[in-house]
């Protein structure tokens, strides 16, 4: 089953350097689960700042600068990955570097048939 385990931290919880020290020990983590077929994918994201959230109401398209919702936590990245259960995901879960920092979230991927794949 794929899971996607969403990053949550604090905007700027993080100097430059612990910044790039977490993308080296992702990359690792990345690599490591790669070498056992569970890799799927993985990046993180620019801050707040650089979204667009985008709603289209009775017929009409609203975009609004920013996330949608504000909290203290924000989604900053993601691993998404092939587990074969809940407790498998979330032990990869757990090794990821932001969750010292921050929150994953551990949320299964609907699959729906005839999706184009990568």
């Amino acid at each position: 089953m794929k899971y996607m385990l969403l990053i949550y931290l604090e905007e700027g919880a993080l100097s430059e350097t612990e910044r790039a020290e977490c993308y080296v020990e992702s990359t690792q983590l990345a690599h490591e689960i790669h070498s056992s077929g569970q890799y799927l994918g993985a990046n993180p994201l620019h801050p707040t700042s650089m979204a667009t959230s985008v709603r289209v109401r009775d017929g009409k398209r609203l975009v609004t600068d920013g996330p949608f919702a504000e909290t203290r936590e924000q989604l900053g990245g993601y691993f998404l990955i092939d587990a074969k259960d809940l407790d498998e995901a979330i032990a990869i879960a757990a090794r990821i570097p932001m969750a010292r920092k921050g929150t994953i979230e551990v949320r299964p991927v609907v699959e729906i048939a005839g999706l184009p794949t990568g």
